[in-house]
């Protein structure tokens, strides 16, 4: 369940709403006036959702190291390693 309240209503409930919270699991988007500003949510959720973004990000890093071993597959070290060598020299300049 979610629910929604404006800062200054939070601000004077701010007890009742985390129990709220904590113990019947209900999220809540806080607002200021029309604008959503930000939301609680249950700790548990919080890590679910790390959780899900730190797998995505890991599996667009196991994508892209395919895809740079697939493009790789036909180099030989040396020319791999002479081409990180030249990207370095290029940032550093």
């Amino acid at each position: 369940m979610q629910k929604t309240i404006d800062v200054a209503d939070f601000q004077h409930r701010f007890r009742a709403v985390l129990d709220e919270v904590a113990q019947k699991r209900v999220s809540y988007v806080l607002t200021e006036g029309s604008r959503q500003e930000a939301v609680l949510v249950p700790y548990e959720e919080f890590l679910r959702l790390e959780a899900n973004q730190t797998e995505g990000i890991l599996d667009r890093v196991d994508r892209l190291l395919a895809r740079m071993s697939a493009q790789n597959a036909q180099r030989s070290e040396e020319e791999v390693e002479a081409d990180v060598e030249a990207a370095r020299a290029e940032v550093q300049d």
